[in-house]
């Protein structure tokens, strides 16, 4: 059914503010906002905690069980929920019968809705149990958002503190709201009740264990407008979601300009590579276009960042840093000898911070912590007409989990750097292979169309370090593999072998297993089988 309705048209002059209602959980800024707008004539009208803390300043306000005649009940959730709230806010001010409604039944009208929502986002973030959270949903305060919205023709409603001083401004300048102003608060205020039912909804999804709820719905809050997207004639921003993991969007950013789309792209891949070596000894990752061109492990961190270096020399030029330990001033030295674009760590020595002040380009960021790698998200990608949500790819393995299937078992050494490389090849993109060799990748072939050319383009670039170092065989003669997917035919098996790997960790699953096992045994190749697959696109 088609609701029909006057229609009211847009006041083309500024409306002048005589009455605003503040109801806030956030009180920063307040009390100032308020002192001045009770010193432009404008009525205060307000509830439980912000009357008192308007009252407190010394400034003159209404309770609105004043104008309501009923009080706050049942523990605040029933204050404003009523006509004489909710018709100061609709009415259309040019609309006659709305006007003989307002006068018949004593409905003042509201020119501005100052509401910020029950803090229950950061309820949940604080662990709260079901009932807690549940007494955090806002009601009155989106319900009046929503109503002052609506009628932006008149009504000026703010839903964030950063909006105080422009409104303040529109005063000053114009003698009350503009119109196209009063239609960017209420942009605003739309996204901030979406957002806000956005979180409370998947916060109940998760409460009740639902991974497909009907409605699915996402919200962020602006962080940084982009200069352009992956390309200069896109355009962009940067979006955070309230979440408190550790990582560029919590990080603090030391120096640099500011960071590109492709910058936040490739330092939270590499962020979130290195944390998989938390608590296992320094660790650096190298990333270039989202994927890794170095990983290395060491018993210094910058031992750990020259092991990731060598890997790939050429693609590590203007790449991506991330550490697992705090950034000290040796690997700052070792860093600062080529162009990087991001360095991300944990944390960072003033004197590291002093090496990296000579590169001015050179963007440092600390986050006070890794994120960790066990803990679910959920993932999401637009396809034309829709978009796809799975739960981030958090699975691990443990040596009880390897199925050796070969007739050599690997030592302890491959076994060791089998798990490394596994750890990588999960973040590497399919088709992935990667080298491993002592705790650090000697080659990565990535995202190709087919297993058997990541295979050979691994090889190559293990070729490439020994021709760059001076060595007299290449760093994959005697090294370990790792397949993100299983192998569909013997003949990467062979390439493998055939490059001097010895020992081979993969999902398993195809019809050629067999066949595949048969290879190895054939090259004395040792052969482990996770029955997992680490698939990224």
């Amino acid at each position: 059914m088609t609701v029909t309705a006057p229609v009211s048209s847009a006041p083309t002059a500024p409306i002048r503010l005589r009455r605003a209602l503040l109801s806030v959980s956030d009180k920063t800024g307040l009390v100032d906002f308020a002192r001045a707008l009770h010193g432009h004539g404008v009525e205060l009208l307000s509830t439980g905690g912000t009357a008192k803390a308007l009252r407190d300043a010394a400034l003159p306000v209404r309770d609105v069980s004043e104008v309501t005649g009923f009080p706050e009940m049942m523990d605040g959730r029933v204050k404003t929920l009523h006509p004489m709230v909710h018709g100061g806010l609709l009415a259309l001010r040019d609309n006659d019968d709305h006007v003989s409604a307002m006068e018949t039944h004593g409905i003042g009208a509201i020119d501005l809705l100052v509401v910020n929502l029950y803090p229950f986002e950061e309820t949940v973030a604080k662990g709260a149990d079901y009932a807690t959270c549940v007494e955090n949903i806002d009601i009155g305060g989106p319900a009046m958002i929503r109503a002052a919205a609506k009628n932006h023709a008149f009504v000026a409603v703010v839903t964030d503190v950063q909006d105080y001083a422009a409104v303040l401004a529109q005063i000053t300048d114009h003698g009350g709201t503009t119109y196209g102003f009063r239609q960017r608060l209420a942009l605003t205020a739309y996204a901030r009740t979406a957002a806000y039912d956005t979180a409370v909804s998947t916060w109940l999804a998760g409460a009740l264990d639902e991974t497909a709820p009907r409605y699915r719905s996402f919200a962020g809050t602006l962080a940084q407008t982009l200069r352009y997207g992956e390309n200069p004639h896109q355009q962009a921003a940067f979006y955070r979601d309230g979440s408190s993991r550790p990582g560029v969007a919590t990080a603090k950013q030391w120096q640099g300009k500011e960071l590109s789309y492709n910058n936040i792209n490739d330092t939270d891949a590499a962020f979130e590579l290195v944390a998989e070596f938390a608590g296992q000894g320094p660790a650096c990752a190298i990333i270039k276009h989202a994927n890794p061109c170095g990983v290395g492990r060491g018993e210094t961190l910058a031992q750990a960042y020259q092991r990731a270096y060598t890997c790939d020399t050429t693609s590590a030029f203007g790449g991506i840093v991330a550490l697992n330990q705090p950034l000290d001033a040796a690997t700052a030295e070792e860093i600062v000898k080529i162009f990087t674009e991001v360095v991300i760590a944990p944390g960072a020595s003033d004197e590291a911070k002093a090496i990296f002040a000579a590169k001015k380009n050179l963007r440092l960021l600390t986050t006070e912590g890794l994120p960790d790698p066990k803990q679910g998200m959920l993932a999401f990608r637009q396809v034309s007409g829709g978009f796809l949500v799975q739960d981030s790819d958090v699975d691990s393995i443990t040596p009880a989990d390897l199925k050796v299937v070969t007739k050599r078992a690997p030592t302890a050494q491959e076994l060791e750097d089998l798990f490394f490389a596994w750890k990588v090849a999960k973040h590497v993109k399919s088709n992935a292979i990667v080298y491993v060799k002592d705790g650090a990748t000697v080659g990565v072939g990535a995202g190709q169309m087919s297993r058997v050319d990541s295979t050979m383009i691994g090889a190559r670039k293990a070729a490439e370090i020994a021709t760059a170092l001076g060595l007299a065989e290449s760093p994959a003669i005697g090294s370990v593999a790792a397949s993100d997917a299983f192998f569909p035919f013997p003949d990467g098996i062979e390439v493998l072998a055939a490059n001097g790997v010895k020992a081979v960790i993969q999902p398993g699953g195809s019809l050629k297993d067999a066949d595949v096992i048969a290879a190895a045994d054939r090259l004395g190749l040792a052969m482990v089988l996770t029955g997992q697959r680490h698939f990224r696109h």
